[in-house]
């Protein structure tokens, strides 16, 4: 017997827990009989929820600034029609700020017995893996009257790789080692490189580089062309200690670390040179070794993705002996830290011999731009006050530059926009210089 008056409305109520009813409903619905049986009747039409299949396919990894598109698959298995709005949630740093609603809301129409797909664009503010939160279903309906809802666990992770700016630095950085490896001019000489030819002496060669044998052979003067040898080791030394969260600019300097570092990956593998890297503040945080020289660009980016400051202060004693057990021979160590007095002072000039008397060392520094502009302030007391205060801590950091370069270290100090550029013009001309 088909139900009317009181009966359908307490037919419809009960059907409730598992739809959702806008709160104005209900008090029609208490005096309105029909209304009760035509919500019924959406509710009875609209696609189940919880018997939807859901997939995902898309991105795995994009650099930091660019889009991440993951594609989420509905199948609807049921016998009705699902007209719904999806809500696909992910972390907020998944987003640029405001962007988070239009972004992950969508309207879609699934057919019964088939499957439809929609696509949701990440944009990541952060570097590291982001997760895929539940996936909100609310479906509706033929009258819109009523709806079911559920949610789905349907996991995707996406990693958020360092952006690597500097990269456009890397066609200038690479002619650059073309003229060192005599392709595109003239080869060097110096102590440590790989004997390459003869030629024939001009004035002002060094007359060191006479090969006395060959002059004998012939009636003019030869003298040895050297290139930069190969298969160098390079370790770089990601200081992921305190001091590395401090934000110049936009950026922690452990970001401006990383695109530096990323740079001179890139440069050293072209130079045939073995490249490793180690992150470190009391323990070891990545320690990528062994890549050849395809694979060492790709697995830094993904070793650096996850990496984040620790609040805590570098152990220099720890990074030494992991240093030296990670580069057992004679190696250039790039150590990418801070130039702040007391963490030099008290922490790495004290263990600094251990690592010169068998490797080259080079440090390199992110510097504050604003320190620099603070100098130069003038035009009241505040300014004056801020003008000397700069002037000191500039001061302090030369001399601590200084210190360094008195144990045989190569130091480059420059902002995040140059440091990475800096750096490898410092690896060049020690390749230039037979030092490695």
């Amino acid at each position: 017997m088909a139900l009317t008056g009181r009966a359908a409305l307490l037919a419809a109520i009960g059907s409730l827990p598992v739809g959702i009813l806008e709160p104005s409903w209900w008090g029609l619905l208490a005096v309105n009989g029909p209304l009760a049986l035509a919500c019924a009747c959406d509710f009875a039409l609209a696609a189940p929820v919880r018997r939807l299949g859901l997939a995902r396919s898309g991105d795995t990894s994009a650099r930091l600034g660019e889009p991440a598109d993951v594609t989420l698959t509905i199948t609807n298995s049921s016998g009705r029609p699902l007209r719904a709005r999806v809500r696909d949630a992910w972390p907020p740093s998944s987003w640029q700020p405001g962007t988070e609603v239009e972004a992950s809301r969508h309207r879609l129409t699934v057919p019964a017995g088939e499957r439809r797909r929609i696509t949701t664009r990440l944009r990541p503010t952060r570097r590291g893996d982001r997760q895929a939160d539940r996936v909100t279903i609310r479906s509706d309906g033929p009258l819109g009257l009523f709806s079911r809802q559920g949610t789905h666990k349907v996991p995707w992770t996406v990693r958020v790789l360092p952006p690597f700016t500097s990269r456009k630095h890397l066609p200038s950085k690479l002619a650059r080692l073309r003229e060192l490896d005599g392709r595109t001019s003239l080869l060097t000489r110096g102590e440590g490189t790989e004997f390459d030819s003869l030629r024939e002496y001009v004035p002002g060669d060094d007359t060191r580089a006479i090969d006395w044998r060959a002059t004998a052979r012939q009636s003019t003067v030869a003298v040895r062309t050297w290139r930069p040898e190969r298969d160098r080791h390079i370790l770089l030394v990601l200081d992921t200690g305190r001091t590395s969260a401090g934000r110049v600019g936009d950026v922690p300097r452990l970001d401006a670390s990383m695109d530096a570092a990323l740079l001179l990956a890139a440069l050293a593998s072209r130079a045939g040179d073995r490249v490793d890297l180690l992150a470190y503040d009391r323990r070891v945080r990545a320690l990528t070794q062994g890549r050849t020289a395809r694979d060492v660009l790709p697995s830094l980016v993904n070793a650096m993705a996850t990496l984040e400051p620790e609040l805590v202060e570098l152990d220099a004693r720890g990074l030494t002996a992991t240093a030296l057990r990670t580069a057992p021979r004679r190696s250039l160590i790039v150590l990418l830290t801070s130039l702040d007095t007391a963490p030099v002072e008290e922490g790495l000039l004290p263990v600094l011999s251990q690592l010169t008397q068998r490797h080259t060392i080079l440090v390199a520094s992110v510097a504050d731009p604003y320190i620099a502009r603070m100098a130069t302030a003038r035009g009241n007391t505040e300014a004056v006050y801020e003008a000397a205060a700069a002037a000191q801590a500039q001061s302090e950091r030369h001399r601590t530059a200084e210190q360094l370069r008195r144990h045989g270290v190569t130091v480059v100090d420059e902002t995040p926009e140059e440091l990475a550029p800096a750096l490898a013009d410092a690896y060049l001309a020690l390749k230039a210089a037979g030092r490695l």
